[in-house]
């Protein structure tokens, strides 16, 4: 059986929920539920779900490089919004890191999240070929 690796990037809410923000079990990784939190744990970006959606996919690619592998892994995506309607904002910054890998990918629309100033999370899960 694989060995299960967990990556953390210092998430405040890492151990509080005790969530990783990656899971990588052989071939396959997952990327839990990205938002918007800038360096000082609190929600960046007010208001702005282009510029939020950039950050949540700047971490996931982070958390995916320190799993071993990188965004032309990602199989699919998964974008959760507090107002659908602002959905192409999240596709421009969707569209600008993952235009070329072209992943699977899901909008949806959610009630909110924990913190209110949250606009978005991201969730991104990769199959990683043996190398």
């Amino acid at each position: 059986m694989e060995r299960r690796r967990l990556v953390r990037l210092g998430s405040p809410l890492e151990p509080e929920i005790g969530f990783s923000r990656a899971v990588r079990v052989g071939s396959c990784l997952a990327v839990s539920g990205t938002a918007p939190i800038g360096p000082d744990g609190r929600a960046a970006h007010r208001g702005d779900v282009y510029a939020q959606t950039g950050l949540c996919l700047a971490i996931i690619e982070q958390a995916v490089g320190e799993a071993g592998a990188s965004l032309a892994d990602v199989i699919r995506t998964r974008i959760m919004l507090t107002d659908i309607d602002r959905w192409r904002e999240a596709a421009r910054a969707h569209g600008e890191v993952f235009g070329a890998i072209r992943p699977a990918c899901t909008f949806v629309g959610v009630s909110r999240f924990i913190d209110p100033d949250w606009l978005v999370e991201v969730e991104a899960d990769c199959c990683l070929p043996d190398r």
